[in-house]
């Protein structure tokens, strides 16, 4: 590809990829904190509820498990999720599967080869990763949580054998992404159409779904923040993929990550 297309594609696909990114990062996050207000403000007559003031107007939030009728318009927040996964899939395949930086100079691992890997890597990921949570072994969430972890660096560090660390640690990233992306429209979203479906045909909605939605919602908020140090840590060599340490940074970015999160509920909890 010549240089100049090269740089222009890679300019608007990372503009587009960090704009749609902000957009579904910052709805999951919203909607998070809104969903704890809600429980903490709970009231026995209104229910659960959240007023909040924004832009010169008062906005009332109500949570309904389910609607009295079918609402004439209801909104769906999916998009941002696919734009922001396919921008990064393509962004993917431009600077690294066909720009020269999956393997190390000099390795014996062809670059094909190694992306070839590096996407398998993120279809096996999403099989392994939704069968733990879908097996009984999800109800001990600690447990599930921990295993999810391991094998996420052992992920990680089993790219590092066969691509750059460059490479290696933005595949670890699109991964994660690819995991997030799938459980919105895997798991999230067709629960939800049941949920819909049932309150249109005057049927009870089934809760499961509900929960469900929860709960990969809930993986999707903490696994966003270290995704994003993976996005800019190509940016600083000398801090991530480029130290001997390698692996011991990115567990502990990915950890710090976590960590994040959880304070941010915890503050969310609190005010």
């Amino acid at each position: 590809m010549d240089i100049n297309v090269n740089e222009w594609l890679n300019l608007f696909l990372r503009w587009f990829h960090v704009v749609a990114g902000v957009l579904w990062i910052g709805q999951t996050a919203f909607f998070s904190w809104l969903d704890t207000r809600m429980k903490l403000e709970a009231d026995p007559e209104t229910g659960e509820q959240v007023w909040m003031v924004h832009s010169g107007g008062f906005y009332q939030v109500k949570k309904l498990k389910a609607p009295a009728s079918d609402p004439k318009v209801l909104h769906w927040f999916k998009w941002e999720a696919a734009f922001t996964w396919l921008s990064g899939m393509l962004l993917l395949g431009v600077v690294y599967h066909a720009g020269g930086l999956m393997v190390e100079y000099g390795s014996e691992m062809s670059s094909g080869r190694a992306a070839s890997i590096g996407t398998g890597v993120l279809i096996v990921g999403w099989l392994v990763y939704d069968l733990l949570w879908k097996s009984p072994l999800s109800r001990h969430v600690a447990i599930a949580n921990l295993l999810s972890f391991g094998l996420l660096i052992a992920a990680a560090y089993g790219m590092s054998q066969v691509m750059s660390g460059r490479a290696a640690y933005i595949h670890t990233g699109a991964l994660m992404g690819t995991l997030m992306t799938l459980n919105v429209w895997m798991r999230i979203l067709p629960g939800q159409r049941r949920m819909v479906e049932a309150v249109k045909e005057g049927r009870a909605p089934d809760m499961t779904y509900a929960i469900q939605a929860k709960s990969r919602s809930t993986h999707n908020t903490f696994m966003a923040v270290p995704l994003i140090f993976i996005m800019i840590s190509n940016h600083f060599p000398t801090a991530s993929y480029g130290r001997s340490d390698r692996w011991t940074m990115l567990v502990a970015f990915v950890l710090l990550g976590f960590a994040a999160r959880w304070l941010m509920n915890r503050w969310n909890e609190k005010g």
